[in-house]
């Protein structure tokens, strides 16, 4: 490192995965400063903790015990768990460890973990295979059909769209991206353009803002490789897992971008939905911008 730097360990909030990582310090004179968001630096440190906790390589000791104080243990266990799953560290193809391995781990009882993961398989987040054990719920065809898709038919069937990518490019974040996804600045993000149709009918035009230090090689790819449901393909190729999604909706004319792709007169009404999907530890992965022709389609939405 260069004089101008110390090394210092610090609780990582950069990346909101709750475990001890180097941060790097810049030194002014004898006062030591953590990197603002806006260093240049910044992203690279931001790489590095997406790095160091995700895949194979993350170390077995890098645990957070459950400790005395910090409310019930099977609660620590659960949240630990939901951290490891967020990381990728347990794939949605191999078991969880068996219990006694977990409670050996985490140092608490076998009842405690199982307590644990029977709270976890009642929220759906794992799921239970007798004979063969605990895994990570896994975004599948069946499962994304519509558990994030909320506009129906106007037959009042519920039917999945087909998507046309229109671009896919790799650029500086925005002001309003770094805010909705806690970048930095000078972070680099995936723009996904794409037209999706319903009933023969374009119906929806969607913008998509992906991390691009979160999705390595996502913006490589040809935009006919990217299948119509994206969040079996965040899980499968980048170990990220969309465990929920706050979306806020508005009405609004449609604009020149909407007359070109969506065939709408200009300042016909649609409806915009923005969505910010995260991951089981709360991480914002996606930014999904969708404006709908709601001629022939309504927003369903079923409350538990």
């Amino acid at each position: 490192m260069g004089s101008g730097c110390a090394l210092g360990f610090l609780k990582c909030f950069t990346c909101g995965l709750g475990l001890t990582l180097p941060l790097l310090f810049a030194r002014t004179r004898n006062s030591p400063w953590l990197l603002p968001p806006s260093s240049k630096s910044y992203n690279s440190y931001r790489r590095l903790c997406v790095f160091l906790t995700k895949g194979p390589h993350m170390p077995e000791t890098w645990v957070d015990r459950p400790r005395s104080g910090d409310g019930p243990l099977y609660r620590q266990v659960r949240e630990a768990l939901l951290r490891e799953i967020a990381q990728g560290r347990h794939p949605v193809t191999e078991p969880l460890p068996s219990e006694q391995k977990l409670a050996a781990r985490f140092g608490v009882a076998q009842g405690t973990v199982r307590r644990a993961l029977d709270e976890m398989a009642r929220e759906n987040l794992v799921i239970r295979h007798q004979g063969r054990g605990t895994f990570v719920h896994a975004h599948g065809p069946d499962r994304d059909r519509f558990h994030f898709f909320h506009l129906l038919a106007a037959d009042g069937e519920r039917r999945l769209p087909t998507s046309r990518v229109l671009s896919m490019t790799q650029r500086r974040v925005t002001q309003t991206e770094a805010l909705a996804l806690s970048l930095s600045p000078q972070a680099r993000v995936v723009e996904i353009k794409r037209v999706r149709d319903l009933m023969a009918r374009r119906a929806i035009l969607e913008l998509i803002i992906l991390p691009d230090d979160l999705f390595p090689g996502l913006g490589d790819l040809n935009k006919t490789q990217l299948p119509n449901t994206l969040y079996q393909l965040y899980q499968d190729r980048f170990a990220v897992i969309v465990h929920r999604a706050v979306e806020k909706i508005t009405a609004e004319a449609a604009g020149p971008d909407d007359v070109t792709h969506l065939g709408l007169d200009r300042g016909a009404p649609l409806l915009r939905i923005e969505r910010i999907a995260q991951t089981l530890d709360g991480t914002p992965v996606e930014l999904r911008i969708s404006r709908c022709d709601t001629t022939h389609l309504a927003y369903f939405s079923d409350l538990l």
